[in-house]
This record gives C-alpha cells, sequence and structure tokens, in this order.
C-alpha cells in the first residue's frame, strides 16, 4: 500500500499539474456562474489567478468526500489486517462479504453506464461517474480485502496492468464528477446570487450621455451644470456590480430577473464616472 501511496503523490506532486486542475476547475464554476446572467467566461476574461481563486467553491466538497473515502478504506484495511492476525475463525464470513460487494460492483457500473447514456432516465450529470468510478472503486477494494483475508499479498503480480488501467478509469471518473459538480455548483450560486442581490455593490454611474437604458426600476438624474469643468450630464441609480474585469464593469439593475434580465457593460474611460456604496 505504501508503495502505490508513494507513486500516487509522485504523480500529482507537480505543481503544473495541481494548478492545471484548478485553472479548469475554477473556469467550469465561473462559466456555469456568469452564463446563467447571459455572460459568457471568455467575455469575462477573467486572469490566471481569478480562475484559481474560485476553484476553491467548486473543490471543498469533493475533496473532503474524497478524502473521507480514503479513510473509510484506511480503517477496512487495518480491519482485514487484524482478522487475518488475531481473528482468523472470522475471515470465512469476511471472504464472502467481499464477494459480495464484488458481485454488486458490475450492477451499479451498469446502471452508471446507462445513466451516463441517459437510456432508462435523466438523472443528474453527477449520477454516471459517481456510479461507474464507484463501482469500480468498489471492486477493487473488495477484491484488495478478499485477497488479503487469505494472507496473500496485493496486488497479484497478474494483476498489475489491470489494476493500473482500472485506477486510470477511477481518476478519469472523478475529474468527470467533479466538473459535474463545479457546473452545478456554479449554477446554484449564480441563482442564489439573483434572489440576494443586496449582498453586491450599488452602483452610481455618472456618463456624459444618455444611456436609454428600459431597465424596471432605473433611476435617471439629470446633473446641472454648476461648473464649466462639469461634463458628466446624467446619473443613474439602482444597480449592482455583477463583476469587474480588467478594466470593465458588469452591470445589472436591482430588479434583476432571468427572464428578462440585461447586463450593461461599462468600460473605464473618462466618459463615466462610478461610485459604490453598500446597501
Amino acid at each position: 500500500m505504501s508503495s502505490w501511496i508513494k507513486t500516487l503523490a509522485s504523480f500529482i506532486a507537480p505543481t503544473t499539474f495541481i494548478t492545471a486542475l484548478l485553472l479548469f476547475f475554477g473556469f467550469a464554476y465561473t462559466d456555469s456562474l456568469y452564463e446563467y446572467f447571459g455572460i459568457d467566461a471568455a467575455t469575462l476574461a477573467f486572469s490566471t489567478q481569478g480562475y484559481l481563486l474560485r476553484s476553491s467553491a467548486a473543490l471543498f466538497l469533493p475533496a473532503a468526500v474524497v478524502l473521507s473515502v480514503a479513510l473509510v478504506a484506511v480503517l477496512c484495511h487495518s480491519a482485514v489486517e487484524f482478522l487475518v492476525a488475531r481473528q482468523s475463525d472470522l475471515l470465512p464470513r469476511a471472504r464472502r462479504a467481499c464477494h459480495a460487494l464484488m458481485a454488486l460492483a458490475p450492477v451499479v457500473f451498469l446502471l452508471g453506464l446507462l445513466a451516463g447514456l441517459n437510456v432508462v432516465w435523466r438523472p443528474s450529470p453527477m449520477a454516471a461517474p459517481l456510479l461507474m468510478g464507484g463501482a469500480l472503486a468498489l471492486f477493487v477494494s473488495a477484491h484488495l480485502l478478499a485477497v488479503r483475508c487469505t494472507g496473500a499479498p496485493y496486488p497479484l503480480a497478474r494483476e498489475k496492468a489491470v489494476l493500473t488501467t482500472t485506477a486510470a478509469l477511477i481518476a478519469l471518473c472523478s475529474f468527470w464528477a467533479t466538473n459535474a459538480f463545479a457546473q452545478q455548483k456554479g449554477t446554484s450560486d449564480a441563482k442564489q446570487l439573483a434572489a440576494h442581490l443586496w449582498v453586491r455593490p450599488a452602483v452610481v454611474l455618472d456618463t456624459t450621455e444618455r444611456l436609454n437604458l428600459s431597465w424596471s426600476g432605473l433611476e435617471e438624474t439629470s446633473l446641472p451644470e454648476t461648473t464649466s469643468g462639469q461634463h458628466f450630464r446624467y446619473r443613474y441609480r439602482r444597480m449592482r456590480l455583477l463583476a469587474q474585469s480588467g478594466d470593465r464593469m458588469f452591470l445589472i439593475p436591482n430588479d434583476w430577473t432571468w427572464r428578462a434580465g440585461e447586463v450593461l457593460v461599462i468600460p473605464s474611460s473618462p466618459g463615466v464616472r462610478v461610485a459604490f456604496h453598500a446597501g
């Protein structure tokens, strides 16, 4: 077991690999979040650091699940080692339980395959990778424990190639499931944000030209020409800052709705003046 852990650690240790994963899942989360508001992630053009920071929202729960499963696997392995060493009379029952789990794994894998193909029903996008990857992990774990119940070493020499391929498939399913979770998390957070827009900064926008926006609830005020240097003529209130990328701000009305909502893109220029306030 220690040799396999060292091999896995040497594979995932490079910073470039970890950074690439964080960047990918951060992009998937961000794209789903702002797609709900009608903005493509390519339009936002966040920096690499921005996507890396946003990946935390999509990775906390999957990382906790993976670590919990690993903990359960280690505890099961320790329990079997204890049975092998001191409770030999319980080994036949343990082997039968492992064989029952091995027989259950193909059924779970088939359900996951059908879920991925949408043949029988249309489940959550995470159902297919979780069922397929879980079935493979269940089969390998049960087989490992069954072999250890006999006192033999694992993996057997003739099974190393199959075990390597299975581990790669489990990693692929984990990647697939995490990507689906990141997308669902982004959409869920977008709906939550749309229902609580007051958490975003309120915007007061001054412009030199009239915007001619038909937003519900938007307040437009004509500014008086008090001094000769005053070139801003219109002030707009009841808007929220949705996002900012570089020198562009993405503004939405306080009464934004999914069916009739619009997003205003304001570049930083001498023709606009922006003030933020809470509430």
